[in-house]
């Protein structure tokens, strides 16, 4: 039963710490978004805009360094990945962006219960790019 279970993790591994760091950084974009949006009542697409920078930077380290341990060996190839997982994260953070627009004012669906439905979304959209797309195993 344990080597069973030492295999499984073994196995998936990467898929796991993706999960783990997925969740840390939802928490750190969740967090500053609830306290800028409840606490210093800035508007909702601005108070979502300045979470997932912070986000994106707790991503980047945590995913490069632990999750998918990529090596750059030139400086030229460590410019090209750090721009391509910008990139990719633009890329979701419009998606977020629109899904949000759509539930709270065109919807008018609650604004908390809302990025929660979006984080789900971007969670999948990030580690496609990331694992396919940004830290390739050569």
């Amino acid at each position: 039963m344990v080597d069973t279970v030492k295999k499984l993790l073994i196995k998936y591994r990467e898929v796991i710490l993706y999960l783990i760091f997925g969740v840390l950084t939802t928490a750190v974009n969740m967090i500053i978004f609830f306290l800028l949006l409840n606490v210093l009542n800035i508007h909702y697409i601005i108070s979502n805009v300045i979470a997932w920078i912070a986000a994106v930077l707790f991503a980047y380290v945590t995913n490069k360094s632990i999750v998918f341990q990529a090596k750059t060996e030139n400086k030229k190839d460590k410019i090209r990945e750090f721009i391509s997982f910008i990139a990719c994260r633009v890329f979701s953070l419009l998606i977020e962006t629109v899904m949000l627009w759509l539930m709270v004012d065109i919807i008018d669906f609650n604004s908390n219960i809302s990025k929660i439905i979006t984080s789900i979304v971007v969670v999948i959209i990030n580690y496609i790019g990331s694992k396919f797309f940004i830290f390739i195993k050569k």
